[in-house]
């Protein structure tokens, strides 16, 4: 009992070892600390400790997880897969895909309770993995060589080739890049950077991360909300890529001290193409640059396709039609406030109509919508914008985000005479939106009279078609907000956990909805915010009204079957 008892610290192999009498308790975790101390994995730390030879363990592994068992001596290197995973990830992981069989990856492995490695295998390639158990001496030496072989053209992006990147003329670059030249095309560093740019608009990423560090270069993906590691090419190309990209986003790329905005389109056939919005950031190690990929095709994709459920659909869409008054969106960054006001002036972008919006800067180009980038440095602020907007004969006016007093008292003074004006805020939810503008200095009576609806919004994973029925305690059910009568005796066919499949990688999201809270701004709140009322108070009043707040929109998304309640909490966080 002792000995089961202390080994509870051990996880995988080691307590399998454990377990079956292999291996000392002690040896085992003296093994598996030193292991962690010197990064290294339990399989190779146990190895150098001569307790068991790699071919002892790899049996063991083999017999005790019901995994095959392969002498890696019998494989040719040159018919191993190539090109299915980064050297990087190979390395790190210390892997070798053996064969591809359908949706099956066979893949060589020491350690088959080594979960993160073989997570990581399926994220990146998206098929199911099926472990093959290896000695661990012969994988490390056959892995050396394989990254060693398939990393050739990553080696020679740092070939005096390209030296001259980092101090080529920005204007030639460009008329060779519109021009399509073929010796730019033909540089392995740009067509690298085109896979990932690819790789990340089909893998549906919002944002493309390039991170220099001391040691490594590393890129990350932001799907759905959550960031996902995807490359590390080798550390000497970081310059390489940063020039490439400071080139055709319009940078001065012999500026490395400052950070950069700037702007650059992708077009993947006649019919589409992608703009990103480009930032760089210095850092110790280097510049880090974000990319936002703007598609816009989201702002088409009508209004249905947001997640509005049809009550909160009706309201804002009376709202919006209306020849004047102001409507608000809220929510925090990434909330997807644009993607919603994009949508609704797609609706409203007739022939009779006057559209202009000020924007820092335009995410989405829309054809028939006049659009100003503000630029603080050239005088060219919102409330400059809006100034010159209401000598253009505007009908409709949005204004990208209301920061300031000016700006905020401009954008009410146009809706009071007579037009339609969008904004963001920054807020936490609808009611907060108003005390909001009154901490700004905005009168209570200016807002009274002007606003006429207000949403919040977030943005929650949907479930992946993969979904299982979720078992949730009633209790807990309580907690997050259902009532009593929701719970009736058909919950269960409602209430879904993620599981997991080859579509989305394994973490049982694909997608995102929205949530909102839409509350039209009826004369019992506007009687509230002309008494000083405060958040609280209109929340109150509000859901007398019956306006769901973010929480109880996100449950009938719960209910709904379209995402989790641990999302619905994790987004809402009331």
């Amino acid at each position: 009992m002792a000995a089961v008892s202390s080994s509870s610290n051990l996880s995988g192999l080691a307590y399998a070892l454990v377990q079956h009498g292999r291996l000392p308790n002690a040896d085992a975790e003296a093994i598996q600390s030193q292991a962690n101390t010197e990064k290294n994995s339990f399989v190779a730390q146990l190895v150098q400790s001569k307790k068991l030879n790699a071919y002892e363990i790899a049996e063991f592994a083999s017999l005790t997880f019901g995994f095959p068992l392969m002498d890696l001596n019998a494989i040719d290197q040159d018919h191993l897969l190539k090109g299915l995973l980064d050297a990087a990830l190979i390395q790190k992981r210390q892997v070798l895909p053996l064969q591809q069989r359908g949706t099956k990856l066979y893949l060589a492995i020491s350690d088959p309770t080594n979960l993160q490695a073989l997570d990581d295998v399926k994220f990146q390639t998206g098929l199911t993995v099926e472990p093959v158990i290896v000695e661990n001496d012969k994988l490390s030496k056959l892995v050396e060589r394989f990254v060693e072989s398939s990393d050739t053209s990553m080696k020679d992006l740092v070939a005096e080739d390209f030296d001259d990147l980092d101090f080529v003329d920005e204007e030639a670059v460009n008329k060779q890049t519109e021009a399509a030249s073929g010796e730019v095309d033909d540089a392995p560093v740009v067509k690298y950077l085109q896979k990932i740019l690819l790789d990340a608009i089909n893998a549906g990423a919002s944002d493309i991360h390039f991170e220099p560090f001391e040691k490594y270069y590393r890129i990350r993906y932001r799907m759905d909300g959550v960031l996902y590691e995807h490359a590390q090419p080798p550390l000497a190309i970081k310059e390489k890529i940063s020039s490439r990209i400071k080139v055709i986003s319009k940078m001065d790329i012999s500026e490395k001290r400052v950070p950069q905005d700037g702007r650059m389109k992708l077009v993947l056939s006649k019919n589409r193409a992608i703009d990103f919005r480009v930032s760089t950031l210095p850092t110790l190690f280097g510049e880090k640059i974000v990319m936002r990929i703007l598609d816009p095709s989201s702002a088409k994709l009508g209004i249905d396709a947001l997640g509005y459920e049809p009550d909160q659909k009706e309201m804002l869409m009376n709202a919006i039609q209306r020849p004047y008054g102001m409507v608000l969106v809220t929510g925090p960054t990434g909330s997807g406030k644009t993607v919603s006001l994009y949508t609704c002036l797609n609706i409203l972008n007739q022939p009779d109509r006057n559209i202009s919006t000020a924007e820092d800067p335009a995410e989405i180009n829309l054809p028939g919508i006049n659009q100003v980038n503000v630029n603080d440095k050239a005088g060219l602020t919102f409330s400059a914008a809006l100034k010159a907007f209401l000598r253009q004969d505007p009908d409709i006016i949005m204004v990208g985000e209301i920061r300031d007093i000016e700006t905020a008292e401009i954008s009410i003074k146009a809706a009071q005479t007579g037009h339609m004006v969008m904004s963001t805020l920054h807020t936490n939810d609808a009611p907060s939106t108003l005390t909001r503008l009154m901490n700004m200095g905005v009168a209570p009576f200016n807002i009274a009279s002007s606003v006429i609806l207000i949403t919040a919004q977030r943005l929650a994973r949907k479930l992946c078609s993969c979904k299982q029925p979720a078992d949730i305690p009633r209790e807990a059910l309580l907690r997050a907000g259902f009532t009593e009568e929701d719970l009736d005796g058909s919950w269960t066919l409602y209430a879904h956990k993620p599981d997991g499949c080859e579509l989305c990688k394994g973490t049982g999201y694909k997608g995102r909805v929205g949530i909102y809270q839409v509350m039209p701004i009826t004369d019992e709140i506007s009687r509230i915010i002309m008494k000083n009322g405060t958040a609280i108070d209109i929340a109150d009043q509000a859901k007398i009204e019956g306006v769901r707040d973010l929480r109880q929109s996100g449950l009938l998304k719960v209910k709904a079957g379209l995402t989790s309640l641990e999302e619905v909490e994790a987004v809402t966080n009331e």
